[in-house]
C-alpha cells in the first residue's frame, strides 16, 4: 500500500486558483450534504458526516456554509437534491479508474466523464469492471519531517490501525486502517495532537500498472480533467510511475 499518496500529495500541495478554491468549496457543500441525508446531522452517531465536516475545516470552508450544507442536506433547509455514484474505467495505458460523482442531472455527468475519458484514449466500464481491483480503507498521512516516528507508531497500532509505511520518495508517513476503526484511530491521533496533512475514506489498489513517458503524462492529464468536473467528487486509478513523470506532468 505504500507509495499511495503520491497523487493526493502533489494535489495537496498544488497551489489552489480562486476557481478551483470555488470548485473544492463546491465539492465539499455536496459532501456534507450526502453525509447529512444519509446518516443524519448529527456529528456524534454520523462518522462521515463527521469526517466530510472536518476536511471542510481544513480547507478553510467557512462555518456557515458548513451549517446550511448539513441543514439541507438533513432536509432542515430546502436545497437541491444530489445523487451519488461511481463510474468506472479505463484510462490510457490499461489504467484501472473509479470516478465518484454528486450530481443532480446524471445524463450531464456522465456525458462529461465519458468524453474526457475518451479524450485521452480511456473508456468508460461496465459497473464492476474494475471495482474489484480495489478495497475500501482509512488513510491518514503525516508530514516526515514534522511527526515522530515510534510516538506516530505506537499511537496507531495500539488504536487500531492496520499498517503503518514509511514513503521516503514522498516525505511521509502513511497509516492504513480498516474502515470500521477510521473514526477510533483519527480520535486517538487527535488526543495526542499528531497533524495529518490528509485523513480520508479512500479505495487502494490491490494491484498496480506502471505507466511512464506519454502515457504517464495523458493518465495525470486525465486525472486531472476528470476532477476539474463538478460533479465529480474525487478520482482512483491504480497506476505507479516514476517521480520524475510525475513530477513532470503535475
Amino acid at each position: 500500500m505504500a507509495g499511495h499518496s503520491k497523487w493526493a500529495n502533489i494535489k495537496h500541495k498544488k497551489a489552489k486558483t480562486d476557481v478551483k478554491r470555488g470548485k473544492v468549496f463546491s465539492k465539499l457543500v455536496k459532501e456534507i450534504m450526502i453525509a447529512a441525508k444519509l446518516g443524519g446531522s448529527d456529528l456524534s452517531s454520523n462518522p462521515r458526516l463527521r469526517n466530510s465536516v472536518d476536511k471542510a475545516k481544513s480547507e478553510n470552508l467557512p462555518a456557515d456554509n458548513i451549517e446550511r450544507a448539513i441543514k439541507k442536506g438533513a432536509g432542515e433547509l430546502e436545497g437541491v437534491s444530489y445523487e451519488e455514484g461511481t463510474y468506472e474505467g479505463y484510462g490510457p495505458g490499461g489504467v484501472a479508474m473509479l470516478v465518484n460523482y454528486m450530481t443532480d442531472n446524471k445524463n450531464r455527468t456522465v456525458g462529461e466523464v465519458r468524453f474526457a475519458f475518451s479524450k485521452y484514449g480511456g473508456n468508460l466500464g461496465e459497473n464492476g469492471s474494475v471495482s474489484w481491483m480495489f478495497e475500501k480503507k482509512g488513510l491518514f498521512i503525516f508530514d516526515i519531517e514534522t511527526t515522530d516516528e515510534d510516538t506516530l507508531m505506537d499511537v496507531a497500532i495500539e488504536a487500531g490501525a492496520e499498517d503503518v509505511s514509511t514513503n521516503t520518495e514522498d516525505g511521509v508517513y502513511e497509516v492504513f486502517t480498516e474502515i470500521s476503526s477510521f473514526g477510533i484511530v483519527r480520535d486517538s491521533l487527535d488526543e495526542k495532537k499528531l497533524k495529518y496533512s490528509l485523513a480520508e475514506i479512500t479505495m487502494i489498489p490491490k494491484n498496480t500498472v506502471h505507466v511512464e513517458g506519454k502515457v504517464a503524462g495523458r493518465v495525470l492529464k486525465l486525472m486531472e480533467e476528470l476532477e476539474d468536473l463538478d460533479d465529480v467528487q474525487d478520482v482512483h486509478a491504480n497506476f505507479e510511475m516514476s517521480a520524475e513523470d510525475m513530477e513532470q506532468v503535475a
